[in-house]
């Protein structure tokens, strides 16, 4: 029997988790972006301008030289000893190397975090709005996700207690961004995070914080993390991605010894380790506390474009009744429409003015706000900031015309 006389295979059975997973909205307008003379407001993509190329060909060179085989080699699924203690060292609170599990990017943290600690029917908590991402590393283990209402300070702590369930139903966490949030760009107050640790301990309520924009700060850092004040409490995620380079995907967990165990089983499962040659390119990067001379730079370079676009947002929404926050930090900032307005619908109106930003509801687990929309001013040059601002206030204006008529 020939190749081509056997009979065709046309039914595949998915596993009901696979129904769903959903792709990325994001990662679907970034195609979109793909369209020559667009300015992308929409991507959470660091600048290249931040990459240290020449550290890394430097770190590349002294890696092969003196470790070659066993950067190129199998590897401890745990990660790079001496990595996980140079961020055990590098953290604000004391912390045991073993209590590290690196990760191939924060996004594969969230998906073992969600393997370990959702079940089918569960309830987990996450901020209004929150991350995308999280919301697709939790979806396909079938839990139920509950928006906890937040201000421009956070949680608010009095919804947290009346959403955090009881017995059977009690949710397995809270997972908040509290720094420079994705996709906001709020930051939890001192105050809000000695509010919320002290409200989760008392209501044994386990809280999972990721902090992948935590070192982006412009003027002042943020307060102490959440798992500073309460260790046992958290699990704590960081990333690589935003201070070094995100094709490296190197993130990692901290996680209390009750947790880590499973973590490291499910990290085994999913990949084995980590690439054992960019772990030790990071460590020797890391070295000579290069990432205190090498930050601050990205972070002055950030500050110039964030002022810029609340610049622009001020010259050209004016009497549009168009609202916006001002971040402390990171590469995001949140702004809200006129009533009746949809971001989703503006888009296209934007796309043929050469402009892209995401809608804001792909954020919220539920109850969408409509109106919201994200947007990143790390990637673009602050004449194109500019210029994409004008762009979206004409796509606004159009839209307000047609509605007008309508």
């Amino acid at each position: 029997m020939k190749l081509n006389d056997l009979p065709t295979t046309g039914t595949w059975t998915l596993a009901r988790r696979a129904e769903r997973m959903n792709p990325s909205v994001i990662r679907e307008i970034l195609k979109v972006t793909e369209k020559p003379g667009i300015i992308s407001l929409a991507g959470g993509l660091p600048s290249p301008k931040t990459f240290p190329v020449s550290a890394f060909a430097e770190a590349s060179a002294a890696v092969l030289a003196n470790d070659g085989p066993a950067a190129l080699q199998y590897a401890a699924s745990e990660g790079y000893a001496p990595l996980r203690q140079a961020i055990a060292d590098f953290l604000p609170w004391d912390v045991d190397a073993d209590q590290v599990l690196i990760t191939t990017g924060s996004q594969q943290a969230l998906d073992l975090i969600a393997k370990v600690l959702i079940d089918e029917g569960s309830r987990v908590l996450v901020e209004t709005p929150t991350y995308l991402g999280a919301l697709q590393a939790f979806t396909p283990m079938e839990p139920t996700v509950v928006s906890v209402a937040s201000d421009d300070e956070g949680v608010l702590v009095d919804d947290l207690k009346a959403k955090v369930g009881a017995g059977a139903d009690k949710a397995r966490f809270l997972y908040v961004l509290p720094n420079f949030q994705n996709p906001t760009g709020r930051t939890m107050s001192d105050a809000r995070r000695a509010e919320l640790v002290k409200a989760a301990a008392e209501l044994n309520l386990p809280l999972v914080e990721d902090n992948p924009y935590g070192d982006l700060w412009f003027d002042n850092p943020p307060p102490a993390p959440l798992t500073a004040r309460n260790p046992d409490g958290c699990i704590y995620m960081g990333s690589f991605s935003k201070v070094l380079a995100p094709g490296l995907r190197l993130g990692f967990v901290v996680a209390p010894k009750a947790v880590y165990p499973k973590l490291l089983q499910a990290k085994q499962a999913a990949d084995l380790h980590t690439p054992g040659y960019n772990q030790r390119l990071v460590a020797e990067v890391m070295k000579g506390n290069f990432l205190d001379r090498h930050v601050p730079t990205i972070r002055a370079l950030y500050k110039q474009q964030c002022e810029a676009m609340l610049a622009a947002l001020t010259k050209e929404m004016q009497g549009l009744d168009v609202h916006w926050n001002r971040p402390d930090g990171g590469m995001f900032l949140w702004v809200r429409l006129p009533h009746s307005m949809s971001a989703v619908e503006l888009l296209p109106k934007a796309v043929e003015r050469n402009v892209a930003f995401v809608p804001g509801a792909a954020f919220y687990a539920d109850n969408a706000d409509q109106r919201t929309l994200r947007l990143s001013f790390v990637t673009s040059s602050v004449e194109q900031i500019a210029t994409g601002i004008a762009a979206l206030a004409g796509a606004i204006k159009d839209q307000l015309a047609a509605q007008a008529k309508g």
